[in-house]
């Protein structure tokens, strides 16, 4: 087994073992849990939030055993780095891995859950949602800040990223962080890369790629937004496909 607390909750180091050992017989279910599953607990007066890796494959177990970090691993050194260059994520509290023989066999990622009024799905699923453009600028200047400090967000897609009013101006929190690169710096394509998976639709990419144009000066409006675009017509195109196949696979396998 290979446990590490955060330092800040160390001093409640065995409690936290404790629940996550309670995982599956304890706790509130906190979404579909398709994959990976999740679960609340109250502990010490806090929310927190337990994700349950889905087992690896064989491959997989032998590789997260001795040659790769497991999710678990990088979700909770990530959520570090990012707090460690101001970008929000909610507060690691710990990971845990288990191993067999064979290799890893499960782990678990804690942090502090983070209650907020939406995420970027939202933007994307309700078209008037109330003050969606300027949310929707305000996440660009977040991403931008993102990109400026080398953070590479692979999962940069709609439910990854939750978002809270304050005031009248908006936080930006990352969740489902196990997959990142960090750069010295990033390319412009890398940049444009980023947007591709968080939305289908032109008039949000135009918005994105005006507000992006203004920080970002070594292209043009119109090559921020082109390049943009087509890279996410590319991924649309390319996500579709893939759901089709699917489709067409559990057709004949009935």
């Amino acid at each position: 087994m290979n446990f590490k607390v955060n330092p800040l909750f160390e001093n409640h180091s065995a409690s936290i073992l404790e629940t996550i050992k309670n995982f599956e017989t304890s706790g509130e279910l906190f979404g579909n849990g398709d994959r990976n599953k999740i679960k609340l607990f109250d502990f010490q007066g806090k929310t927190i939030n337990i994700k349950s890796f889905k087992i690896p494959n064989l491959i997989n177990k032998i590789a997260y055993r001795y040659f790769r970090k497991s999710k678990a691993q990088r979700s909770f050194e990530y959520a570090v780095t990012l707090l460690e260059k101001g970008i929000g994520t909610p507060q690691p509290v710990a990971y845990l891995e288990n191993f067999s023989f064979l290799g890893l066999k499960n782990s678990y990622y804690v942090s502090e859950h983070l209650i907020t009024e939406l995420t970027y799905r939202e933007l994307v699923e309700i078209p008037d949602y109330p003050d969606r453009e300027n949310i929707l600028r305000q996440f660009t200047r977040f991403t931008f800040g993102l990109h400026e400090k080398g953070v590479e967000f692979l999962d940069h897609s709609p439910g990854n990223t939750l978002i809270k009013k304050t005031g009248s101006n908006y936080e930006f929190f990352l969740v489902d962080l196990n997959r990142m690169i960090f750069h010295q710096s990033m390319s412009f394509e890398q940049r444009m890369v980023n947007f591709s998976r968080l939305t289908p639709y032109e008039d949000m990419v135009k918005v994105m790629s005006n507000e992006y144009s203004k920080f970002y000066k070594e292209r043009s409006e119109e090559e921020i937004f082109k390049s943009m675009w087509q890279l996410t017509a590319a991924f649309q195109e390319k996500f579709y496909r893939k759901k089709r196949l699917k489709k067409k696979l559990k057709f004949w396998k009935k």
